[in-house]
Formats: C-alpha cells, sequence, structure tokens
C-alpha cells in the first residue's frame, strides 16, 4: 500500500491517536519526530496551510488534521474498521468526536492556562462539555458500542493521560470520578490496554512540556494586554 510517514510529536494528543490507529491496522510506517518549539522545512513543506502535527505521508502525498487522518486511514487499509459501517452511526461518531475536539479539547486547554475569575470560568464550560460524553458513554465499555475500541476511543484517549496532566499543571480537576463515574470506568478500560499504553510519552516529560507551554501562554497573553 506504499510508504506510510507520520510527522509528529510524542507530546501531542492529536498525533498519539494517529499512531494508535496505524498499530490497530497492522500498518508499518517511519515515525518523523517534530520540535514542536521549532517546526521543520519538512512539517511546513507539507502542511503550509496550518503548520501543525499530526501530517500523515502516504506515498508522498501528505494528508494534515487528525480526523481527517483517522478517516483516511480507515478507508485505506480495511482491517479493523474503525467507524461503524452504519451510516447515521457513522455520522453520530463523527459529530461527537468533532465536538470533543472543539469543546472538551479546547476547554481542558483553556482552563488549564487561563487565571484567576477566566479559569473558573473555563473549568465550569468544561465540566458542562464532558457531562455530554459521560451520557454517551453510559451502559458501554468502550465509544465503539462493543468489547473492541473504534474510532471515537481514539478521538477520547486524550483524557487518561493528556486531561490528568493538565490538571496537575494547571492546578485543577475535571475528570472527578464521582461526577463521571462512566467515564472514568472507561479511562481505565483504554489505558490498560497493551498497544494504547505502548505509544504514551512519559508523564513527568509531558507535564513538564505542559508547564513551559503554560508559562508561554501566559506571557504572550500578558504582552497583547
Amino acid at each position: 500500500m506504499g510508504e506510510v510517514k507520520v510527522i509528529g510529536s510524542s507530546k501531542s494528543l492529536f498525533c498519539a491517536r494517529v499512531e494508535w490507529a496505524l498499530k490497530l491496522k497492522g500498518v508499518e510506517y517511519e515515525y518523523l519526530q517534530e520540535d514542536l518549539w521549532n517546526k521543520s522545512t519538512l512539517l511546513l513543506k507539507h502542511n503550509p496551510v496550518h503548520k501543525k502535527v499530526p501530517v500523515l505521508v502516504h506515498d508522498d502525498k501528505p494528508i494534515a488534521e487528525s480526523l481527517v487522518i483517522l478517516e483516511y486511514i480507515d478507508e485505506t487499509w480495511k482491517d479493523y474498521p474503525l467507524l461503524p459501517e452504519d451510516p447515521y452511526e457513522r455520522a453520530m461518531a463523527r459529530f461527537w468526536a468533532k465536538f470533543a475536539d472543539e469543546k472538551c479539547v479546547m476547554g481542558a486547554f483553556a482552563a488549564f492556562w487561563k487565571e484567576g475569575e477566566e479559569k473558573e470560568k473555563a473549568i465550569e464550560s468544561a465540566l458542562e462539555s464532558f457531562t455530554f460524553l459521560e451520557k454517551q458513554i453510559q451502559g458501554k465499555k468502550f465509544f465503539s458500542g462493543d468489547d473492541n475500541i473504534g474510532y471515537l476511543d481514539l478521538v477520547m484517549g486524550w483524557i487518561p493521560l493528556w486531561l490528568n496532566v493538565m490538571e496537575e499543571a494547571g492546578g485543577m480537576k475535571l475528570m472527578d470520578a464521582q461526577k463521571f463515574p462512566f467515564l472514568h470506568e472507561w479511562t481505565q478500560n483504554f489505558i490498560e490496554i497493551p498497544l494504547i499504553k505502548e505509544c504514551l510519552p512519559p508523564r513527568d516529560a509531558l507535564v513538564n512540556y505542559f508547564k513551559l507551554g503554560m508559562s508561554y501562554i501566559r506571557s504572550m497573553a500578558a504582552a497583547k494586554q
């Protein structure tokens, strides 16, 4: 099926989902580690629009944006389908994936770096978004609806590690086991899958990365005031 490369960073939650998908499909690939603080000419060449990781390069053809990449992988390599076969269920998976990235990831990130009253508002907004995910996973082992992880599980896969790191680095708590018991159970089921574990970066390195990022973002925000 041609040469496959991933331009990414082990610290990026968006890159992790791409690696997970390729491993589930049994696709061999070369991983090109990107320095997020000093972007390479290779990244800028293959993703000139957003200049962000991940980028999947298949037969020298680049595909950007992790959700787009996941669908490309699923359509290109048929083993271990990620998305449901039913059109309605596929549409719903896409809806909740978009919701999770726009509301939950971005909401958690805002809660992580903001301060004072803005931080409290961001936490409240993020908690409201996670309430919707709690309802979606209720009564299921995985978001896929069966005993195997699927597309939506990969999209939500940042929660067990990356959210936990954001909570520590940002001095907050979003994923409370009592408030979100079904999501909490899902995180335990997901994180124990060997294939998932082997792609996770060291937690301490991730905490340091987020603390550095928080200082940078806050300094940039202060400079604009």
